[in-house]
C-alpha cells in the first residue's frame, strides 16, 4: 500500500489547529519536527541516550506531518486540509511560510522508519531498555535488559509515562507477587513485573495487535511461563487476588475502572496509574480517593504524571 505524507511549515503557535486539521482529515497521528527540541533541557539522571539530527529539524518554525492513504480522494482531501489551514488566519493563528508539500512513500518504509530515533536507553536504576536491532552490552552485572520490539503497538518502553510506570514497579513488587497490565501495548511493563520477580502476570489489551506484539515480547525476554498476555476490555471479568495493578492508559479511561481496581487487588495491594497529562492529575487523584485508596505518591516527568496507590490493610 502506497502512503502520501503532508508536510506542512508552519509556526509553533499553529502546532495544535493544524495537528487537530490533519486527524479531522483522516491521519491517526502527527509528526511534528520543532528545532526546539535540538536544545530542550532533559531529565538523565539515569543515563538516558538521546541521538537527535539537526538535519532533521527545519532551521526555523517547525514542520508538521501527517500519513495519508493514497487513493481517488487524496487530492480532495489535501485541497480541503490547505484550505482550512488557511481559514486559520481568520482566527489570529499565525501559520507562518503555510508552504505545503506532497510525497508518497512505501507503506513497508514508512513502518520502520522510525526505529533509527529508538536506540538503548536506560530507565531506572536497575532496568535498560533495548531494541531487538540494537547490540547492547551490559554496564553493571545486576542490569535488567528488556529487549522490545514494538512492532505496531504503541510503547517503545521510554516514554515518561512508562518510565515512571517501571519505576512504580520497582517500589512496588515483591518476589511472588501477583500483577495485572492493564492496556499492556508492547508489554514492556508485565516484562518488568516479571523481571522484579512477580509470580503471576495477567496482560491485557483490547487491541489484538498489542496483544500479539506482547506475546512476541514475553517470548523474547523468556518470561511467558509467568506472563499470559489476553485480549479483554479494563478488567471485565477478572478474577480477584492482585497485589499489583499497573494502568499505563488515558486519564479517562482510568476513570473507568477504579472502583473495579479495588475490589481486584489484596488489601495492601498497589494501584498504579499513569498516562495522565498534567491538567488530568487533580481528577485521577480524586477518583482514586474516592474509590478508597490512599495516594503514596505523585510521580512528575516532563508534563506526565504517575500516581502510586494503596488499599488499606
Amino acid at each position: 500500500m502506497k502512503w502520501s505524507e503532508i508536510s506542512i511549515h508552519t509556526t509553533n503557535e499553529a502546532i495544535e489547529p493544524i495537528s487537530n486539521i490533519l486527524h479531522e482529515a483522516g491521519a491517526s497521528g502527527v509528526v511534528i519536527e520543532d528545532p526546539f527540541e535540538l536544545e530542550k533541557e532533559r531529565e538523565d539522571i539515569f543515563g538516558e541516550i538521546y541521538q537527535l539530527n539537526p538535519d532533521d529539524f527545519p532551521e526555523e518554525g517547525v514542520i508538521v506531518k501527517a500519513y495519508l492513504p493514497v487513493n481517488s480522494f487524496l487530492g480532495e482531501t489535501v485541497d480541503e486540509i490547505k484550505q482550512a489551514v488557511d481559514n486559520l488566519v481568520k482566527y489570529n493563528i499565525d501559520v507562518g511560510r503555510n508552504q505545503v508539500e506532497i510525497s508518497e512513500v512505501n507503506e513497508e518504509e514508512w513502518a520502520t522508519a522510525w526505529k533509527k530515533y529508538y536506540n538503548p536507553v536506560k530507565i531506572s536504576a536497575q532496568f535498560t531498555i533495548v531494541p531487538t536491532w540494537e547490540e547492547y552490552e551490559p554496564v553493571h552485572s545486576d542490569e535488567l535488559i528488556i529487549e522490545l520490539d514494538p512492532g505496531m503497538a504503541f510503547g517503545t518502553g521510554t516514554h515518561p509515562t512508562t518510565v515512571m510506570c517501571i519505576q512504580a514497579l520497582e517500589r512496588t513488587v515483591k518476589p511472588g507477587n501477583h500483577v495485572i497490565d492493564v492496556g499492556t501495548g508492547s508489554g514492556v511493563l508485565s516484562i518488568a513485573s516479571a523481571m522484579l520477580q512477580a509470580e503471576k502476570v495477567e496482560a491485557f489489551d483490547l487491541d489484538e495487535v498489542a496483544v500479539n506484539s506482547a506475546r512476541i515480547n514475553t517470548k523474547l525476554n523468556k518470561v511467558h511461563d509467568r506472563v499470559t498476555v489476553s485480549q479483554n476490555n479494563l478488567l471485565d471479568g477478572v478474577s480477584p487476588g492482585a497485589d499489583v495493578i499497573v494502568a499505563n492508559i488515558l486519564a479517562e479511561v482510568i476513570l473507568k475502572f477504579t472502583d473495579e481496581a479495588a475490589r481486584l487487588l489484596k488489601p495492601g495491594g498497589y494501584f498504579i496509574t499513569s498516562g495522565i497529562i498534567g491538567q488530568k492529575k487533580e481528577l485521577v487523584k480524586s477518583a482514586v480517593l474516592e474509590a478508597g485508596f490512599q495516594v503514596e505518591e505523585v510521580m512528575l516527568m516532563e508534563d506526565w504524571v504517575a500516581i502510586i496507590a494503596k488499599k488499606p490493610q
